[in-house]
């Protein structure tokens, strides 16, 4: 099931359609609004009465149609952001339409004005109500998805539609913004490919619109840089991961920092030797026992190791 409640919105704005053609067909004859008033042809009735019906059951589709599907990630490729559009300005465009309607209406009804003035008042209504109700429908139907190596446009109505366009590929990151926008807090971002702008991906009425086109130029650098960067992290990785000697001494053989050992002088085997110290390779030095003294070998056990 899709976000948002649009067969309620549908229905509500659908119903006056519905109820006012059936009156025009049905009974404007017998229960005029007014005395003498003009009558509509009774097919006018059945146009109004069919699109409010077109309207609330596309509605009720589209609330229980199925929103988009995750896109398929790639080898080492994650989602950065998802984006839906919000819904206000749609919204919006759909009440102005309202008096408009109302004001064709009582002309067409209520003044003895030409059948011009009511006839602009009613297309102009309808025009902002057509296209501020299917807008609606298709923020509704619609995904904006960023990853690290594209940007994509989602819609599914009746069958999936997915636009998308290769980090590596954009050539400008356009930000937009209309009057209607504005009031609330609303933006447009166009990613466009190439200098002819053939591939493009436009992101429609996104909250905090800069902050997510500053998400897509940071894809962008990344991937432009991407292996200067990467073999940076490997540096920094290398230099976190070498071992630290811990050792306070600095007469002691240890391991330098490039894991080198360093080489003991003839002075350093004496002293050690003559102060007991055990931190002579083994190689260099005699046995001692366990009370930590030298023991010099006697001619019987020199006899003994070099027969073993």
């Amino acid at each position: 099931m899709t976000r948002g409640l649009p067969a309620a919105w549908s229905a509500l704005f659908g119903a006056p359609f519905l109820a006012l053609g059936t009156y025009v067909y049905e009974f404007q004859s017998q229960y005029p609004l007014v005395a003498n008033q003009p009558t509509a042809p009774p097919l006018a009735g059945v146009t109004l009465a069919l699109f409010g019906l077109f309207v609330v059951v596309l509605g009720v589709y589209v609330q229980f149609a199925s929103t988009p599907d995750e896109p398929t990630m790639r080898e080492n490729e994650f989602v950065v952001d998802d984006r839906d559009p919000a819904q206000r300005s749609a919204l919006l465009q759909t009440f102005v339409s309202v008096p408009f309607l109302a004001a064709g209406l009582d002309l067409l009804y209520f003044t003895d004005h030409p059948l011009v003035y009511p006839t602009l008042a009613l297309a102009m209504g309808l025009y902002l109500f057509s296209t501020g109700i299917h807008r609606y429908w298709r923020n509704t139907l619609t995904t904006y998805v960023v990853t690290n190596r594209r940007v994509l446009q989602e819609y599914r109505f009746v069958a999936l539609s997915r636009t998308e366009v290769p980090l590596e590929k954009v050539r400008a990151v356009e930000e937009r913004q209309s009057v209607v926008d504005t009031l609330f807090g609303l933006g447009n971002v166009h990613v466009r490919a190439g200098a002819s702008g053939n591939l493009s991906v436009t992101v429609r009425s996104v909250y905090d619109s800069a902050e997510f086109a500053d998400e897509i130029r940071d894809e962008i650098d990344h991937t432009v840089n991407g292996a200067d960067r990467d073999a940076d992290r490997l540096d920094d990785a290398f230099v976190e991961a070498t071992p630290v000697d811990s050792a306070s001494d600095d007469d002691d053989p240890v391991l330098d920092v490039d894991g080198s050992v360093e080489p003991l002088s003839s002075t350093d085997v004496d002293s050690a030797l003559a102060g007991g110290s055990t931190d002579v390779p083994l190689s260099d030095a005699e046995p001692w026992s366990d009370g930590g003294t030298v023991e010099p070998l006697s001619e019987f056990d020199e006899d003994a190791t070099d027969a073993s």
